[in-house]
């Protein structure tokens, strides 16, 4: 008879045999501080233009060669729960913004690690968090009184590239005049009158070979595949588009036909041959030029739209074929019937051209009618295209955040440093122990500038004492640390003797959402004083019984 061992008392026993459990300061506070840091420590070197690449093989061994702290996030597939926290706080903010998400991370981390230094002095978890929503509330005081930019004209395309250069400048730099030039004349272009920008009506098509500077803006849309006919050239032309295969069409019922003679098998044959001869030859009379199928063209109706001289085109996407819809203003028919003039679509041109060895189809809308801007661009590598297409991602969400507020912060570190000073001045008006937190909050601040300098081969200890001896002085709130230069040194960033120190922007909603969701993570995070890891019911890999149905 085998000896019943009971279980501990506490928690441990009303949960299953293999639960874990974790308690205090020692075992869950410190240890979830300690994982992210560490985690905060790795996406610290890719901060900034000068911020190193990483190299991620996920789990399908697909490589990533970028320092997009989203994408590096998004692929790490990090199982801690106290890190995972703060990715998805940083995934929020790329929701929400679309840019700043190693700000969240990299802010949240130097918040949980002063916060360690406070709770080994004795503090307890719950008065540093008030200190931390403290600081929080006076950032966000702050924040609209150091605005020292605003767009209030979308549509200039020279303005929105002084203030979109910064984000490019984070992902690519060196590239940034280039592609910030691609990426404003593609947003101002569809830029809509009353509604408001949709980022997803910017497509990228990255095409293999020649060099960036080769990529162009084409008002309209791009599709990497060839024309199913012979004729391969539209202008002016009227489009038709189906999410439908192109071809002889199946009876809904299956049925049994008797053939007796020669004869009444060649009438059968003719008989749908002309049943599709005479709907294509309706949609040519409807002036149609271009059409598009959602599926395969079969070999007869190939040959009668060669016959009436239209252009064929196969998209296997439903999701291509919608943003196609909407980029020529065409409804997409269900079924091949003749369409109506409403239901039609309108394009400039629709022709083939070729990019080194590569075919394209090109639906270009040159007038202020396009709904749709393709950006084409061309590398050597397919990693090397995947990043530049990141860098446009931030450009574009960037400008949608732009056209419902204009307003920006001085960039290079100058804000964080800003209200730093003047967050460590509020502490000192404060009688209770909160005024620790919200020094230390003030302290996380220089982590950013400190990481900016660092990243750029700079002494950040020197070059964060540098800005808080600028901003002392009345004028000095828009000072930021000068990357290009060979040692610490500052520069007001908004302000450019020339075209070779750009001005240093910082979107205000990007600053201002980074700061909330930064603070709510890490303040989540020190509330947390157990973990319990409940164990799986028979966990993922557990064994089959022996002669299981599957095994047959």
């Amino acid at each position: 008879m085998a000896l019943s061992v009971p279980k501990a008392p506490g928690v441990s026993q009303m949960l299953k045999e293999g639960a874990r459990m974790y308690t205090g300061l020692e075992e869950a506070i410190y240890r979830n501080i300690d994982a992210c840091k560490e985690f905060a420590q790795t996406m610290r070197s890719a901060y900034g233009p000068n911020g190193m690449n990483k190299m991620i093989i996920n789990h399908i061994d697909k490589q990533f060669v970028t320092s997009d702290a989203g994408t590096i996030m998004r692929e790490l597939d990090v199982e801690h729960p106290a890190a995972r926290l703060m990715v998805m706080a940083s995934e929020m903010q790329d929701a929400e913004v679309g840019d700043g998400t190693n700000f969240v991370v990299i802010f949240a981390g130097a918040l949980l690690e002063k916060a360690e230094e406070l709770l080994r002095l004795g503090i307890t978890t719950g008065e540093i968090a008030d200190g931390y929503e403290k600081a929080l509330a006076k950032a966000l005081e702050v924040l609209p009184k150091l605005v020292c930019h605003e767009i209030r004209d979308c549509r200039n395309v020279e303005k929105v590239k002084e203030c979109l250069k910064a984000s490019i400048m984070s992902k690519q730099y060196g590239q940034e005049d280039f592609l910030t030039d691609l990426v404003a004349k593609a947003c101002v272009a569809i830029l809509p009158d009353n509604a408001t920008f949709n980022v997803d009506n910017i497509r990228v098509c990255k095409i293999v070979g020649c060099g960036l500077t080769k990529s162009e803006v084409v008002h309209g849309m791009v599709f990497k595949r060839f024309v199913e006919g012979d004729v391969t050239y539209a202008e002016n032309a009227k489009i038709v588009i189906f999410s439908c295969p192109l071809d002889i069409i199946q009876t809904e019922t299956k049925g049994t036909v008797l053939i007796k003679t020669a004869d009444e098998l060649l009438n059968f044959s003719a008989g749908e041959e002309n049943l599709l001869e005479a709907q294509i030859k309706a949609i040519a009379d409807a002036g149609v030029k271009v059409v598009v199928a959602g599926g395969k063209v079969g070999d007869m109706a190939l040959h009668y739209l060669n016959k009436y001289g239209l252009v064929a085109v196969r998209l296997n996407s439903k999701f291509d074929i919608r943003r196609l819809s909407r980029a020529v203003n065409a409804t997409v028919l269900p079924r091949i019937t003749t369409p109506t003039q409403e239901e039609l679509g309108q394009c400039d041109k629709v022709c083939i051209e070729e990019l080194g060895d590569t075919t394209i189809v090109a639906f270009r809308n040159e007038g202020k009618n396009s709904r749709i801007s393709t950006i084409v661009i061309r590398g050597a590598t397919d990693n090397y295209l995947d990043d530049i297409e990141r860098a446009i991602d931030d450009g574009v969400n960037n400008f949608k955040a732009l056209s419902t507020d204009g307003r920006y912060l001085p960039g290079a570190g100058a804000t964080e440093i800003e209200l730093a000073t003047q967050i460590a001045s509020f502490a000192d008006t404060l009688p209770g122990l909160e005024q620790y937190a919200v020094r230390r909050f003030a302290t996380a601040l220089e982590v950013l500038p400190k990481a900016l300098a660092d990243n750029s081969g700079l002494n950040g200890t020197e070059a964060v004492n540098l800005l808080y001896l600028a901003h002392r002085e009345a004028s000095g709130k828009n000072v930021g640390v000068n990357i290009e230069a060979e040692k610490p040194e500052t520069m007001d960033v908004t302000e450019s003797a020339d075209d070779e120190k750009p001005k240093i922007y910082d979107l205000y909603q990007c600053k201002h959402w980074s700061l909330k969701y930064a603070v709510e993570a890490a303040v989540t995070i020190l509330k947390v004083e157990q973990i319990i890891r409940a164990k799986r019911a028979g966990g993922p890999t557990a064994p089959q019984a022996a002669g299981s149905d599957d095994e047959n």
